[in-house]
C-alpha cells in the first residue's frame, strides 16, 4: 500500500459522517462504561477489566461499521497469557491504546498524570490499574514505573508501555525510553515487542479516521534475565523499526 503523508495533500476520499458517527459512538459510551468501571472498584479487578475490553471490542466494531477500518494481527501466538511479559510498542495513534487493551491480556498501561484530570475517564483508568507517571519529572516517573510494573507483573498483569512517549508521525523516529527495559532488568519478566501501522488510517490528533486494514505485527518474546537495560531496550527497537520497515 502507498504510503501517505500526512503533511502533503493526501487524495483519499475523507469520510467525515463515519468519522464524526465514531466520534460520537466513543464518546458517549466512554461515559457509560467509565462509570461502570468506577462502580466496580467495590467489585474484584477482574470485574472492572471485563467492563473495558467490552468497552474497546465495541470501539473496534463501530471502527469497522462507521469507518471501514479494520485490522489484521501477526504473531498473536507468542501471547501467553499465564506468562505475564512487558509489551513495547511504537505509538502513532488513539487506535493502539484501545485495541491493545482489547487483544491483550489483563494489563497495566502507564499514562500520564494528565489523564487523571479527565471526569470519570481519567478515574476509570485509575481504577484499572494504569501506571500514573509525572512526565515532568523523570526521576518519579522512573521509580513508579519500576515500583508499580513489578508489583503488577508479579500480581499476574502484563504491563504495557509506549517507549516513544507520546505519539509519533508515521515517518517520525522518536527515541525509545529506556525505562521499560529497566523494569524488564529489574523483574526479569521477558518483552514483547509491538509494530503497527494505525498512523496511516487513524492519524494522531486527526478527527478523520480512514478506511483500509490496520497491520499489526507481534514478536517472540525477548529475554531479560542478566541482561543490560540497553541492550533490552536496543533490541526490542531494532524488531519495532524493521516490522515497521516491512509494513512499508
Amino acid at each position: 500500500m502507498t504510503q501517505h503523508n500526512t503533511s502533503s495533500p493526501d487524495p483519499r476520499k475523507k469520510n467525515h459522517l463515519g468519522s464524526a458517527l465514531l466520534f460520537v459512538g466513543i464518546f458517549s459510551t466512554a461515559t457509560i462504561a467509565g462509570l461502570l468501571i468506577i462502580i466496580g472498584l467495590i467489585a474484584p479487578f477482574r470485574i472492572r477489566w471485563q467492563i473495558g475490553h467490552a468497552w474497546c471490542a465495541l470501539v473496534s466494531w463501530m471502527t469497522k461499521v462507521f469507518c471501514g477500518l479494520t485490522y489484521e494481527v501477526e504473531g498473536m501466538e507468542h501471547i501467553h497469557p499465564e506468562q505475564p511479559a512487558i509489551i513495547l510498542s511504537n505509538h502513532q495513534s488513539a487506535w493502539e491504546t484501545l485495541a491493545l487493551r482489547y487483544l491483550l491480556p489483563a494489563h497495566s498501561v502507564v499514562i500520564k498524570r494528565e489523564l487523571l484530570l479527565l471526569p470519570i475517564w481519567g478515574w476509570a483508568l485509575l481504577a484499572l490499574k494504569s501506571i500514573v507517571i509525572n512526565r515532568k519529572n523523570q526521576r518519579s516517573a522512573l521509580r513508579a514505573l519500576l515500583e508499580k510494573g513489578s508489583q503488577y507483573l508479579h500480581e499476574g498483569l502484563w504491563v504495557l508501555i509506549f517507549p516513544e512517549g507520546t505519539r509519533a508521525g508515521v515517518d517520525e523516529k522518536l527515541k525509545f525510553n529506556v525505562g521499560g527495559a529497566m523494569l524488564a532488568q529489574k523483574s526479569g519478566f521477558p518483552v514483547i515487542p509491538v509494530a503497527h501501522n494505525a498512523g496511516k488510517f487513524w492519524p494522531r490528533y486527526s478527527f478523520l479516521k480512514y478506511p483500509g486494514v490496520i497491520k499489526l505485527k507481534i514478536g517472540p518474546a525477548i529475554a531479560t534475565q542478566g541482561r543490560k537495560a540497553a541492550d533490552i531496550n536496543a533490541e526490542a527497537e531494532a524488531w519495532i523499526r524493521l516490522a515497521l520497515q516491512e509494513m512499508g
